[in-house]
């Protein structure tokens, strides 16, 4: 799904510009702490977020791949890379959550020149596209 976003993002806005590659990086690895706390595969908390990024650190991935392990669950006051990783987190699973959104949005308006009403508009759309299988993802997720 992240990279779906990254594709969709980058064709719709090609003057936004970030870190593909750390986004496509984080998106993969920003729930490899759950490995350690397997109860937080299907429960609340945040332990893995600290164990993750710690055993990332562990196996010689440097501190700026690392850290989305410990970043994803916050993103205000967060680079473009956080948020991005961030949102792929939600949306794969059919979730939408407006204050990212909305820093996303601006960030494109900002980079691309366009309306933030017209960037909302176009976001939304990807999103929704990105979001439609999540149900079916869901249940692959919950099969033992």
């Amino acid at each position: 799904m992240a990279c779906q976003l990254i594709d969709e993002l980058t064709t719709a806005w090609p003057s936004f510009k970030f870190d593909t590659h750390a986004v496509a990086f984080g998106a993969a690895t920003h729930d490899l702490g759950k490995a350690l706390h397997p109860n937080e595969l299907t429960g609340a908390g945040s332990e893995h977020e600290t164990s993750g990024h710690r055993w990332l650190l562990e196996h010689g991935v440097p501190e700026h791949l690392a850290r989305f392990a410990r970043t994803h669950a916050k993103w205000h006051n967060a680079t473009i890379e956080d948020q991005l990783v961030s949102l792929a987190d939600k949306v794969w699973k059919g979730r939408r959550q407006d204050d990212l959104e909305q820093l996303i949005v601006a960030r494109i308006a900002a980079a691309s020149g366009e309306k933030p009403w017209d960037v909302f508009m176009k976001l939304d759309d990807v999103l929704s596209r990105i979001a439609a299988g999540a149900d079916e993802r869901l249940e692959f997720q919950q099969r033992p």
